[in-house]
C-alpha cells in the first residue's frame, strides 16, 4: 500500500531547500538522536496538505485507512482519542443529542462534557473488576434510551481491563430509537484484523474512536476517528477542527500513514501468530493464574482471585524488566499487540513464572464492588469552572466534586464534577490511592 505523507516527508528531506518556515528546528537535531526525526517534521508547506482542511496526501491516506477499516470515513487525529471524543460529542451537541453514556467513561469525556456543556444521563454498568470494569445490561441501556429524547449511547469496548460490550446487540438497540451509537475503542484498534472481525464499526456503530498508539506501531497520539455514516463523514473533520492544534504533528500523521502498510501486508498474520503465543501463555499458567475475559492482547491478571497483591506482583515482573500497563492491589494489566514478537512472549513468561513464585500471597479475594449513582447537584461544566479547593479525602465526603482527579492510566471517574461525594466515593478513593479531592470552594 501507498505511504503518501510517509513518501512526501522523505522526499522533502532529501532536498537542500532551505526551511524558511516553521518548525524551528529547520530540519536540524540538537543532538544526533533527534536529526532524523527533525528532518522529517515539518509544517503544512505547499504539497503538504493541511490535516483538517485535507484534500492532498493526507486525504489520500486516510482514504487507505477508510477501505482497510470499511468505513464511511476515517480521520487522523495526532491528538490522541481525546481529540475524537470531543469530535463525536460536537457532533451530537449540534443535533441537540441527550447523551447517554456507560459510567466508566475516560476523564477525556468529562472533560468534553464541560467544554461542550452536556448533561449526561449515566447508564451504571454491573461492576465486575473495580470501578475499571463492568458489564452492560442490554434491557437497561433500552430502558434509558427510551426515557430520553433524541438519545445516543456512548460506551468504552475494550474497557481498560479488555473486557468488550455486546456492540452488536447494543446497535440493534440504537437503530430501534435512532440513536447513535459512540464507542470509545481507544483499546480496540487492533480488532477489525482478528480471525473474526470485533470493530465496532463492523458491529453497527456509528462513530467510534481508535488510539492506533495503543495496539499499533504508530507514535503516542496516533489515533483515527472512524464512521459508518455518510451524514457524519461530512461533518466530523470540522468537529475535530473546533478542539485541535491548528498545527498537528507530521510524524504523528506519518507513523498512521505508516501503520496503513503494516496493516495491508502484515498485522493479520502477525496476529494469528501472537492469538498462539498468548493462548499457550494462557494455559500455562492455567490453576495458577486467574485471567480476565475479553480481547486476548490485554492479558489481564486476577492477582487478589489468584491469591496475590497486585502491587507486588508487578514489582517482581518490573525485577524481570517487564512494565506492566497498570497494576492496583487486585489487577495487573499486561498489553501486548501483534507487533510483539515471539522472544517477548517467553520474556513474559519466565517473568510471571518468578512473580507466581516470589511475589506477596494474600487471601484468595473476589472481590466485590458497589458504587451506586452519586446525587447531582450541578452541571460538569457548573462544577468545572467554578471556584474550586483542594481537600484531603477524608474530608470531602457531602462536598461537590469539582474537577475529576484520577490518575491516568486509568483515568476512570469515582465522583463525576457536579456530584456530591458519598462515604462510598471515599472509600474508593481512598482504596485507588487518591489522597486529594477537588471540589467546588463553599461559600
Amino acid at each position: 500500500m501507498d505511504t503518501p505523507i510517509y513518501d512526501f516527508l522523505r522526499k522533502y528531506s532529501g532536498t537542500d531547500t532551505l526551511r524558511c518556515h516553521m518548525p524551528g528546528h529547520k530540519g536540524r537535531g540538537v543532538t544526533k538522536d533527534m536529526q532524523r526525526l527533525c528532518e522529517l517534521d515539518i509544517t503544512e508547506i505547499a504539497g503538504a496538505d493541511s490535516l483538517f482542511e485535507a484534500d492532498g496526501i493526507i486525504r489520500k491516506s486516510e482514504k487507505n485507512m477508510a477501505r482497510l477499516y470499511g468505513t464511511a470515513g476515517t480521520f487522523y487525529s495526532a491528538g490522541g482519542s481525546t481529540l475524537c471524543i470531543q469530535a463525536m460529542l460536537a457532533a451530537m451537541k449540534s443535533e441537540g443529542r441527550t447523551v447517554v453514556a456507560v459510567r466508566n467513561v475516560h476523564r477525556a469525556f468529562l472533560n468534553a462534557a464541560a467544554l461542550l456543556d452536556l448533561d449526561i444521563e449515566w447508564l451504571m454498568p454491573h461492576y465486575t473488576d473495580g470501578i475499571l470494569s463492568g458489564t452492560v445490561d442490554i434491557a437497561e441501556a433500552e430502558e434509558k434510551l427510551k426515557a430520553v429524547k433524541k438519545p445516543c449511547l456512548y460506551i468504552t469496548s475494550p474497557d481498560y481491563t479488555g473486557r468488550m460490550a455486546d456492540i452488536q446487540g447494543l446497535s440493534e438497540i440504537c437503530r430501534k430509537y435512532r440513536a447513535p451509537l459512540l464507542v470509545d475503542n481507544a483499546h480496540g484498534a487492533h480488532l477489525h484484523f482478528m480471525p473474526v472481525s470485533h470493530h465496532p464499526i463492523a458491529l453497527g456503530a456509528t462513530m467510534c474512536c481508535d488510539s492506533a498508539h495503543k495496539m499499533l506501531p504508530a507514535l503516542t497520539g496516533a489515533a483515527m476517528l472512524h464512521t459508518s455514516s455518510r451524514r457524519y463523514a461530512k461533518m466530523l473533520r470540522q468537529c475535530m477542527s473546533l478542539f485541535a492544534s491548528t498545527s498537528p504533528s507530521y510524524l504523528i500523521m506519518a507513523s498512521l500513514d505508516l501503520c496503513n502498510r503494516y496493516i495491508s501486508e502484515d498485522i493479520r498474520n502477525d496476529t494469528v501468530r501472537a492469538l498462539q503465543y498468548i493462548k499457550e501463555l494462557r494455559e500455562s499458567f492455567s490453576g495458577r493464574l486467574i485471567f480476565a475475559d475479553g480481547d486476548p492482547f490485554h492479558i489481564t491478571v486476577k492477582a487478589a482471585e489468584s491469591g496475590y497483591d497486585g502491587n507486588s506482583f508487578a514489582d517482581v515482573l518490573r525485577k524481570n524488566k517487564v512494565e506492566c500497563e497498570y497494576s492496583d492491589s487486585s489487577l495487573v494489566i499486561l498489553l501486548m499487540s501483534p507487533f510483539n514478537m515471539a522472544e517477548d512472549y517467553l520474556r513474559l513468561c519466565i517473568a510471571l513464572e518468578d512473580a507466581v513464585a516470589s511475589a506477596e500471597k494474600c487471601e484468595k479475594v473476589n472481590e466485590s464492588f458497589y458504587l451506586p449513582l452519586p446525587e447531582k447537584v450541578m452541571s460538569v461544566r457548573q462544577a468545572v469552572f467554578s471556584p474550586s479547593e483542594t481537600i484531603p479525602v477524608d474530608e470531602a465526603e457531602g462536598c461537590i466534586c469539582a474537577s475529576v482527579k484520577v490518575p491516568c492510566p486509568p483515568a476512570v471517574p469515582i465522583a463525576v464534577s457536579g456530584e456530591v461525594i458519598s462515604r462510598e466515593c471515599v472509600d474508593i478513593f481512598k482504596r485507588y490511592g487518591i489522597s486529594e479531592v477537588i471540589v467546588v470552594r463553599k461559600r
